[in-house]
């Protein structure tokens, strides 16, 4: 059998508050959209935007934390959902399921910064 790999990098910013919300159990769940900009050949700049789905203790973390404009390191892997609207449309989305977040600016929107030594959830 032949390896494979699912994993995404991604260095970029918060585009909207981090939403925690509870899944049954109790688990933090945490989504946000992430923009990374690239260059194009004209010299513009694009901005992709990709939708980063946080869990358990992290995903506290990233709430608390992290706010719109923050910058982060995100590794995790692909996932690809798909569905049926309640109009009848079949939907998809693919998502970064983060197995990784490093928080990158020293403070984020005006939340504190982690200090040195401190006791975070994860």
């Amino acid at each position: 059998m032949s390896k494979t790999i699912n994993r995404v990098e991604l260095l970029g910013r918060v585009g909207t508050d981090p939403e925690l919300r509870h899944i049954q159990g109790g688990t933090a769940v945490v989504q946000l959209r992430l923009a990374t900009d690239r260059r194009r050949q004209n010299g513009e700049t694009t901005t992709d935007w990709h939708r980063i789905v946080v869990w358990g203790n992290q995903a506290d973390a990233v709430h608390r934390y992290l706010g719109k404009g923050s910058r982060i390191y995100v590794a995790g892997r692909l996932v690809q959902n798909a569905w049926e609207a309640d109009d009848g449309q079949r939907r998809q989305r693919t998502e970064v399921h983060a197995q990784e977040v490093i928080f990158l600016d020293g403070r984020a929107n005006g939340a504190p910064a982690p200090t040195e030594g401190e006791d975070l959830p994860f």
